[in-house]
C-alpha cells in the first residue's frame, strides 16, 4: 500500500509550456544574392521572359521600326545590284545574237568559204571533179560554220588562190569570181597584213614554220635557206615564204599562185628545191612515196595560220567564239579530230621536220556578252599563264 506523503511535502506541480516568444528576422546584409531558382523541368519548355522597356528592352513598335528598316535596307541593294547589272548589260559587248545580226547570218541560207584545192592534207578538192574538200582547212572551216549555225549541206566552199585570199575574192563552179563570207586558206598572221584594212584576221587556229622540199636525189641536205644561193626556187607568191627567201638568199626564184603547180616542176626537174610551210608541203611528201625529201631550215619564226573575215568584225569576233569554244570546252574535240585525221598521217614521211603544232593555239575568251557560268576563266588564266 502507498502511502501518501504528508499535507506541505507534496511536490510542486510541474508548470504548463508556454511558446518561446519570437525572436526578430534578422534584415539580410546589403548585396545578398536572390535566392536560386532552380530552372524548369526539362519537360518543360523555357520561354524567355521579354525585358521590361524601362530594363533596356524593346517595345513591339519598336521591333516593327527595326524590322522595317532591314527591309528597306535589303531592298536598297537589291535595287543597286539589279540596276548595276542593267547597266553593264545595256552598254556592255554585244550578246551572240546582236553578233550574228551585226555579221549579216541572220537570213543568210549559205555560207560561202574561201578554201585551197590543190594541197593534200589540207584542203584538197575531189579528183573527180565533184565539188567535195578534204583536209584539216576543210575540218576547220566545217567546225566554224557549225558553231555559226550552218550544218555541212549549208557550206558552200570555194576554191581561191593565194593572192586573192585578201581579197577575198574566189572561184565558183562556174568559175566566175564571187566574194566569200570568210576565208581558211593556210593565210599566214603577218604586220603588214594586219594593217590592210580588207583583211580581218581571227586568233591564229594552227602554228607551223617553213621549210623545204627536194627530190630525192638532191645533194647534201638543206639546213638554211642561204644553201638555195644559186639554185632554182619555187614557191607560193605574195606569201611569207617568197619573202624570207628573198632576205636570205639570191637564189632564181619563181612566184606561183598555186603549190602544186610548184611541187610538179620540181619533180620534172624545172626547179630544184621548193619552199612554203610545212604544213603544207608535208602533204605532197607524203604521196610522194619516197620522191621528195623534206628538210628543215631553223627558221625561228612561226607561221601562225588565222581565218581572214574582212572588215566584217562581228563575223570575226564569232570565229573567235567558235575557236575559243574549241579550246576551252573539254567535250569539243573539233580541232584535235581535224589534227588527228588530218595532220597526224603526213609526220612518218616528215620526222625531220615541225610540221605543225600539235595543241591549238591558246584562244581568249572574246568580248562577247555572256553569263558568269558561261565565261571559260580557266582557259583564259591558262592562256595568260603560257
Amino acid at each position: 500500500m502507498t502511502e501518501k506523503p504528508a499535507r506541505g511535502q507534496e511536490p510542486p506541480e510541474p508548470e504548463p509550456d508556454r511558446p518561446e516568444p519570437e525572436r526578430p528576422a534578422e534584415p539580410e546584409p546589403p548585396g545578398t544574392p536572390e535566392p536560386f531558382e532552380e530552372p524548369p523541368p526539362a519537360t518543360e519548355r523555357y520561354v524567355p521572359q521579354p525585358v521590361p522597356p524601362e530594363l533596356g528592352g524593346s517595345t513591339g513598335r519598336g521591333r516593327r521600326v527595326r524590322r522595317f528598316r532591314l527591309t528597306a535596307w535589303i531592298a536598297l541593294v537589291l535595287a543597286a545590284v539589279v540596276v548595276g547589272a542593267s547597266v553593264l548589260w545595256v552598254n556592255g559587248p554585244p550578246t551572240e545574237a546582236e553578233l550574228r545580226e551585226k555579221a549579216g547570218l541572220f537570213g543568210k541560207e549559205t555560207l560561202r568559204i574561201g578554201v585551197k584545192d590543190d594541197t593534200p592534207g589540207i584542203a584538197l578538192q575531189d579528183r573527180s571533179g565533184a565539188r567535195v574538200f578534204r583536209g584539216f582547212d576543210i575540218d576547220i572551216a566545217y567546225m566554224i560554220a557549225a558553231d555559226l549555225g550552218y550544218p555541212k549541206d549549208r557550206v558552200a566552199f570555194m576554191a581561191i588562190e593565194t593572192e586573192d585570199r585578201a581579197r577575198m575574192q574566189a572561184r565558183d563552179k562556174d568559175g566566175l569570181f564571187v566574194r566569200v563570207d570568210l576565208v581558211v586558206a593556210t593565210f599566214s598572221v603577218t604586220p603588214e597584213r594586219q594593217r590592210d584594212p580588207s583583211v580581218g584576221f581571227s586568233t591564229p587556229y594552227l602554228y607551223t614554220e617553213q621549210s623545204v622540199v627536194t627530190r630525192s636525189d638532191y645533194e647534201g641536205k638543206v639546213t638554211s635557206l642561204g644553201q638555195l644561193r644559186g639554185k632554182k626556187v619555187c614557191t607560193l607568191g605574195t606569201s611569207t615564204s617568197e619573202v624570207e627567201l628573198e632576205r636570205a638568199t639570191r637564189a632564181d626564184v619563181t612566184a606561183k599562185n598555186r603549190i602544186s603547180d610548184c611541187i610538179e616542176g620540181l619533180k620534172n626537174g624545172e626547179y630544184d628545191a621548193v619552199t612554203t610551210d610545212a604544213a603544207i608541203l608535208a602533204g605532197f611528201v607524203k604521196e610522194s612515196a619516197g620522191e621528195l625529201v623534206h628538210h628543215d631550215i631553223a627558221l625561228e619564226k612561226t607561221e601562225m595560220w588565222a581565218v581572214n573575215a574582212g572588215p566584217n568584225a562581228a563575223l570575226r569576233d564569232l570565229i573567235n567564239l567558235a575557236l575559243y569554244r574549241s579550246y576551252a570546252d573539254p567535250q569539243n574535240h573539233g580541232w584535235e579530230d581535224a589534227y588527228k585525221d588530218n595532220i597526224e598521217p603526213m609526220l612518218a614521211a616528215s620526222r625531220d621536220v615541225n610540221v605543225a603544232q600539235s595543241e591549238q593555239p591558246c584562244v581568249l575568251p572574246p568580248p562577247i556578252r555572256r553569263w558568269p557560268w558561261e565565261r571559260g576563266l580557266a582557259a583564259a588564266q591558262e592562256c595568260l599563264s603560257r
